[in-house]
């Protein structure tokens, strides 16, 4: 038997061996290589800390002691020494286990942060708690990558932290000179010092900043020598006092294939494709993003780009390679991305700043008061906007519709395909008034999907006869919006369907086209509350239009992990529930004024 298959619970590991811990982190990384490349998920972070995540729960008593981390995507480790190795195969698919901690699986997952540099605070309102209530034999450990600290949000906390020698809070810096990217800046450098001046036994005596805040130091520790991590783990515990270890680890570690990719050591891995599926007949959109940002940035000298640790993903790269003078890597810090985009536009230049959608939350303030205030011409590219599926709650990028709508003198774009996508990122970076956002969402675009006539800046796909229904269609759902025309149609039901391309603010002419129009439907990958549809109703009703509008889009609520489209069906958004929903509507019309 393995003997994987005989850890239940961290208990189980106390009694080990130094040679079966070497023969559990084997077959740990065995299982999570295997089980990953079938279903995709973040490998090489994990990879990167499974000797530390073996010390951590032989140290400490789990969940009586309290561990975070800082981020939620790298305790797959966790997840097989507690309880779940039986689910693992499932990771990340519908009613599986969750790519990320997951308190409804188990009470040693604490918090479900999957946005990075929040678990040093945590840790202080966690500490304080406990000090107010005089529960004080528990240990408070919270584990941050290198990568995160680069977060303004990790030194609010440690200044907190630091300045409260009463409290003993344990700082697990897992240091592998890597967030997605390597690590830039200021703090990458004076980590590489720490690692250069000393050693576990032998304590530095160069200028250290943790010190400076006031914590205990000890380290720098081998991550991957299980013996040396407890020992500076029970010493950081008898300080009693705030710590740091400094714990030094190889993203991807064990994996070949990890260990040689310099570009993330496999950060994400892709779900193996089942034998029956099609091969992909057009491109993702982040890769015509990336194509055609390189093509802008050969005719405009003054464009530059800005990404937060992520030019590959967000499809920085190719533009990174061509101008690297004009490409700015900022790290972890997306409020910080925002505020220095504000920078660059008052200095002349129009900055494109490219981040996932779910991370554009935290950088609202920015939006508001730094960029929209001065009217600077900032373009925001949100790469993976609407639902993203089986990372789960925190990754779909549902909010920003509601948040960005919400800022004055604002204009949001949402193409509908590859061909509007290259239109409308151009027509973004030609405006020079204000801000403007650019959404789309995961995977590949499919085919183009060409208009029949536009009008005052909107594009119409289908004009069936009859003024029945108009259906205003935002981005990506357009191919949904055409199916229901046809279905409705089907039924003698007449339906227009309209493309806005930008959703923000709403385009007055459409508004007067929906008098005409018996209903008004709309149908979004964002959330209702605050979206697109809402906006136009109301739009409407300051119009005094009173053609009722119907919108369908995603209820505000956390959707659980699954694919994309098993996400969207679960929110009624498949051309069989919005066709229903239109018919069964109509019906109950007719049958009240009949």
């Amino acid at each position: 038997m393995a003997l994987l298959d005989e850890i239940a619970a961290p208990r189980d590991l106390r009694g080990l061996s130094p040679a079966q811990l070497g023969q559990l982190a084997s077959e740990i990384r065995e299982v999570m290589i295997d089980a990953v490349c079938r279903s995709g998920g973040h490998l090489g972070p994990n990879l990167g800390v499974v000797e530390l995540t073996i010390a951590l729960h032989r140290v400490f008593d789990s969940p009586q002691d309290t561990l975070l981390w800082d981020i939620g995507h790298q305790t797959y480790v966790q997840k097989l020494l507690t309880g779940r190795r039986a689910g693992f195969d499932g990771l990340r698919t519908r009613d599986g286990l969750s790519g990320y901690a997951s308190r409804a699986e188990s009470e040693h997952d604490v918090i479900e942060n999957s946005h990075a540099s929040t678990a040093l605070s945590y840790a202080d309102g966690l500490a304080r708690a406990r000090e107010l209530s005089g529960d004080t034999d528990r240990a408070v450990v919270a584990v941050i990558g290198d990568g995160a600290l680069t977060g303004g949000l990790a030194w609010e906390a440690l200044n907190n932290l630091g300045g409260a020698p009463q409290r003993p809070v344990i700082v697990v810096l897992n240091d592998n000179e890597r967030s997605y990217a390597p690590t830039v800046g200021g703090l990458a450098a004076h980590l590489g010092k720490l690692r250069s001046a000393g050693s576990a036994e032998v304590e530095s005596d160069s200028a250290n900043v943790f010190e400076e805040f006031g914590f205990g130091y000890l380290g720098p520790v081998d991550g991957h020598d299980i013996a040396a991590v407890e020992d500076a783990l029970e010493r950081a515990r008898a300080l009693g006092g705030p710590v740091v270890v400094h714990v030094v680890t190889e993203k991807g570690r064990g994996w070949e294939t990890a260990e040689t990719n310099e570009l993330d050591r496999c950060h994400v891995v892709r779900a193996t494709p089942s034998a029956n599926a099609a091969p992909a007949s057009s491109l993702a959109w982040t890769a015509v993003f990336s194509d055609e940002m390189v093509r802008i940035g050969a005719e405009r000298s003054d464009v530059v780009a800005i990404t937060a640790a992520m030019a590959e993903p967000v499809g920085l790269l190719e533009f990174q390679r061509e101008f690297p003078a004009r490409t700015i890597d900022v790290g972890i810090a997306e409020q910080h991305a925002a505020a220095a985009a504000a920078g660059l536009a008052l200095g002349g230049l129009h900055p494109v700043l490219a981040i996932y959608a779910t991370f554009g939350n935290r950088m609202i303030d920015q939006m508001v008061t730094d960029i929209a205030l001065h009217s600077a011409p900032v373009t925001l590219v949100m790469d993976r906007a609407g639902v993203t599926g089986d990372d789960g709650a925190s990754h779909n990028g549902m909010w920003d519709l509601t948040l960005f709508q919400a800022v004055p003198g604002i204009r949001i774009a949402a193409p509908r395909d590859g061909a509007t996508l290259r239109e409308l990122l151009r027509e973004a970076v030609a405006w020079d008034q204000g801000p403007t956002v650019l959404r789309f969402p995961k995977g590949t675009t499919g085919a183009d999907i060409p208009a029949i006539d536009t009008t005052d800046g909107f594009d119409v796909l289908h004009n069936a006869p009859g003024r029945d229904v108009l259906i205003v269609s935002v981005g990506p759902m357009a191919r949904l919006a055409l199916d229901v025309a046809g279905r409705l149609g089907e039924e003698g039901v007449g339906a227009t369907v309209v493309d806005p391309r930008w959703v923000a603010p709403v385009n007055p002419t459409l508004v007067e086209a929906a008098a005409y129009f018996k209903h008004v439907i709309t149908i979004e990958d964002s959330g209702r509350t605050g979206g697109v549809g809402a906006a136009f109703g109301q739009a409407l009703a300051d119009a005094g239009i009173d053609t009722p509008v119907r919108n369908f889009g995603l209820p505000r609520e956390f959707l659980d992990h699954g694919s994309r489209a098993q996400v969207l069906a679960h929110c009624g958004l498949t051309a069989d529930a919005v066709t229903g929903a239109v018919l069964t509507r109509m019906t109950s019309e007719r049958t009240l004024t009949s």
